[in-house]
């Protein structure tokens, strides 16, 4: 899938709110505690308070996580690794050489990943390792709703490594916003203690207002981008063909193509109300803002059933919590007799009866705003960037991705176009006579008659890839040659990649080629539909020629990719 407020707005808004609670805190956990003792089940706890908040916001962090190193775990080989589409080590190594052949402070700058400190002659393992680590850790913080800045620092770098080396597979603006979100839910944590309820350790109330930020800032941007960008958006037709250009439809977008063209223009209206005017809300209390947050993970629930964006739908519902306090997530807890929402109450008790704070909290204080300054100070270039008549979007201001600028679909694609790759036998590619067989990939389209797929919030990177490449040349995009060439030596790891190899079970192709088609959505109920097919689709020409595997040769090595055997 991802601001034009006053840096100081948040803060002001969170005082507001604090004086509000401190207000109204010394009866509220009386009344807790004791409807708790007459009725044996606890009391909600007062708004204001977020300890509820955060035990949501970190489980839906380490989903994100654990999704994200799943996706990376079973795809990071085939594309960055040893015998990659584009490996990881050579990207290094010619960052290492570019900065005279040291890993300085200038390297690591340019590349943060841990990998510079790993033993290169495996990169495979240092990839699966650094991969099932982070779904471990994650797996562990989305069962048990603990953790602390230890995990979720470790979750941070081990992604932000596979990031800075993932090169043009990880170059989407999810990826950054991941990093973010991840980086404000170290500060949510305790720095040792694994409790789902850390005494002495609230929800900083700078962080949440650091989600709330993030949430303003990425659908702000995405509605600028908009605006600035494609004139259709301001015509209100865009949705006229969204479902269908977009990287990857689902069965519901086949259908959802064919509304009528006032029913598009509203869903545009909408977008640009949910993205231009309710982020807004976020300041103009506590009842617009949890609007806000309803409002938002609404909208990215349709998303979700209207389309396959990875997992950028899911993580954009994630800052959006934040817009909610304990008495507003309050129901997705029991109310059980010593249950989390009892506890809060007399935590809150506790806490409003004066009990001495240890030296500890008053150190933290010190980060929490420490950290709200970093933010502020990081927003700037974003926030320049918002007010710019040229605006870019997904992009980042500092190597480590902690504030950056969100944007999608500034423009839209009117076709779609999609790259066919197709494979023969015979010895001559020329011959009217040649048999070509056809690859399909795992979700985007290719075969006419199989129905668009449904994976949110998993994520096929090389099908995503090949939706860019098909409104580019083959020459802006050599991976897709590098690609061909494992196919011609039938190299499984890369086929894992693939739905289907019409040579399983066979000699390998002795050549492929690229043809390049416009396709386009059959009409519901009409002639194509009734023959099972979803697509029709038109030849436009040649993507690139055929070629075979010591053709290549040359090609290979000049660019140090390792020479595909055939198996």
């Amino acid at each position: 899938m991802l601001a034009a407020g006053s840096d100081m707005a948040a803060p002001s808004a969170g005082l507001r709110q604090r004086r509000v609670a401190a207000g109204g805190a010394p009866e509220a956990p009386e009344r807790a505690v004791a409807g708790s003792a007459g009725s044996g089940a606890g009391s909600p706890p007062p708004p204001g308070t977020f300890w509820l908040t955060r035990i949501v916001l970190l489980r839906s962090i380490a989903l994100l996580y654990f999704v994200a190193f799943l996706v990376a775990y079973h795809q990071n080989k085939q594309l960055i690794g040893e015998k990659g589409l584009l490996p990881c080590k050579l990207y290094l190594q010619n960052v290492k050489k570019y900065f005279k052949g040291k890993i300085n402070l200038d390297a690591l700058s340019y590349a943060p990943t841990i990998i510079w400190f790993l033993d290169w002659s495996d990169m495979d393992s240092n990839l699966d390792y650094l991969s099932l680590l982070g779904l471990a850790t994650s797996a562990f913080v989305l069962v048990t709703g603990c953790a602390n800045m230890v995990l979720m620092a470790f979750l941070w770098v081990l992604y932000i490594s596979l990031v800075n080396v993932g090169q043009i597979w990880y170059s989407f603006g999810w990826e950054s916003q991941l990093l973010e979100t991840g980086f404000l839910g170290i500060f949510l944590c305790p720095l040792w203690t694994l409790s789902r309820l850390p005494r002495h350790t609230p929800p900083s109330r700078i962080v949440i207002w650091g989600f709330r930020w993030l949430i303003f800032r990425i659908m702000l941007g995405a509605g600028l981008i908009k605006i600035r960008g494609d004139r259709c958006w301001r015509e209100l037709t865009c949705m006229d063909y969204h479902y269908e250009t977009q990287p990857v439809p689902n069965p519901i977008a086949y259908f959802m193509h064919r509304s009528p063209w006032w029913f598009h223009q509203f869903e545009t209206l909408v977008n640009h109300f949910i993205e231009l005017v309710v982020p807004f809300f976020l300041f103009l209390g506590r009842r617009m803002c949890i609007v806000q947050g309803l409002l938002q993970i609404l909208f990215q629930v349709l998303l979700i059933i209207s389309g396959n964006l990875s997992f950028l739908n899911w993580l954009t519902m994630v800052p959006s919590i934040a817009c909610f306090d304990d008495v507003s997530l309050g129901f997705l807890f029991s109310s059980r007799r010593g249950g989390v929402k009892e506890r809060v109450a007399q935590m809150q008790l506790q806490g409003a009866s004066g009990e001495r704070l240890p030296l500890g909290c008053y150190i933290r204080k010190v980060v929490n705003i420490s950290f709200g300054l970093l933010i502020a100070y990081l927003s700037i270039p974003v926030v320049l960037n918002l007010l710019n008549s040229r605006q870019v979007m997904n992009t980042s201001f500092n190597p480590l991705r902690i504030v950056n600028t969100y944007g999608a679909f500034g423009s839209i694609t009117k076709e779609r176009t999609e790259v066919i790759l197709q494979g023969t036998s015979s010895l001559d590619p020329n011959d009217p006579a040649a048999v070509w067989e056809e690859y399909d990939f795992k979700c985007k389209p290719g075969d006419l008659k199989r129905r668009p797929c449904f994976i949110t919030p998993y994520h096929y990177r090389l099908d995503w890839l090949m939706w860019f490449a098909a409104f580019q040349t083959y020459e802006q995009n050599e991976w897709i040659i590098h690609l061909a060439g494992k196919l011609l030596a039938q190299e499984e790891e890369t086929l894992s990649l693939m739905a289907t190899n019409p040579f399983a079970g066979q000699a390998p192709p002795r050549w492929i080629r690229g043809e390049h088609f416009k396709y386009k959505f059959s009409q519901p109920g009409g002639k194509h539909a009734s023959e099972g097919r979803w697509w029709i689709r038109k030849r436009i020409g040649p993507y690139f020629p055929p070629i075979n595997l010591q053709g290549l040769k040359k090609f290979y090595e000049d660019r140090s990719w390792p020479y595909p055997l055939r198996n």
